[in-house]
């Protein structure tokens, strides 16, 4: 094992405003130490994107405010050269440019299948139409696709209505449920287990194996959501 990182997989070393773990053997995780906002996540997709072309690393796998690469041959590679090669791209690494591409994503507030939307209100102080209003107008960006096939974590979300996620997971959240979760939002893209909070539903397929691509989202898309109806 390196130096720089010890001789524990466990270990961190911090540079460049970065801080590095090892995962296993087979991984390393760079964390960034400011708030996942818009800009900072798009350097995130930028290192992402010329990570993923070095012949040390077989896959990049970014997510909210951080990246894993996992290495190509674990045994060959000495993590702190990576460390080096990251630590020196990353103070003058610009931004990703957004894909440009605008999703527009009905949605219906409230009703029977947004489940939380009782507690999001009484957390937030907001009845269902401000909280809808609130919620539909921002424009979202796509931080990362992760946690499953298609889903994509959506930055931009108004702090307002922000509300932590549930200690308890609902054991059956709809597909197609527009769920808050902490400072970001998100859209269930198959029925089951969700600990984010649903507060409307969409009919939009955010994950369709047989279509090219996939997935809906990409990293860098705009999302717009717009109110088709809110329920009592």
């Amino acid at each position: 094992m390196s130096s720089a990182l010890g001789s524990m997989a466990t270990a961190t070393v911090s540079r460049a405003g970065l801080r590095f773990s090892l995962i296993g053997s087979t991984a390393l995780l760079i964390e960034t130490a400011g708030l996942a906002e818009t800009p900072l996540q798009q350097r995130i997709l930028a290192l992402s994107e010329a990570a993923a072309t070095w012949p040390e690393v077989s896959e990049t796998v970014p997510g909210v405010g951080n990246l894993m690469l996992v290495l190509a041959d674990p045994r060959a590679l000495c993590p702190d050269h990576l460390v080096d090669r990251v630590a020196a791209l990353w103070p003058g690494l610009k931004p990703l440019p957004l894909t440009g591409r605008v999703i527009e994503v009905p949605v219906i507030y409230g009703g029977a299948l947004a489940t939380d939307l009782d507690a999001v209100c009484a957390h937030t102080g907001l009845g269902p139409e401000a909280l809808a209003r609130l919620h539909s107008a921002p424009d979202y960006t796509v931080a990362t696709v992760a946690s499953a096939p298609g889903f994509g974590y959506l930055m931009g979300m108004d702090p307002r209505i922000a509300v932590p996620r549930k200690s308890v997971p609902s054991l059956d959240m709809p597909k197609g449920a527009v769920t808050i979760g902490g400072p970001q939002s998100g859209i269930s893209v198959s029925r089951g287990p969700n600990g984010w909070n649903a507060i409307g539903h969409t009919n939009l397929t955010m994950f369709d194996p047989g279509a090219e691509p996939p997935a809906m989202f990409r990293p860098g898309d705009v999302v717009r959501f717009s109110i088709q109806e809110i329920l009592a």
